[in-house]
């Protein structure tokens, strides 16, 4: 299995676990993204019954 390497611990100990920051920012990003993107929610403007184009598969 994959082992941290010693500058990486010192480097997270001095400035924080900086990957899991950004990670954890895109999620709220993704998820703030879904909320206003998503039909009928508040400030879209589109009404409820407005759904996005699905193509059919043949």
């Amino acid at each position: 299995m994959w082992q941290e390497a010693p500058i990486y611990d010192r480097l997270v100990t001095e400035l924080g676990d900086i990957p899991a920051q950004v990670r954890s920012e895109a999620e709220r990003t993704l998820r703030n993204l879904d909320q206003v993107m998503r039909p009928g929610a508040p400030g879209t403007g589109l009404p409820q019954h407005i759904r996005p184009f699905t193509p059919v598969q043949r």
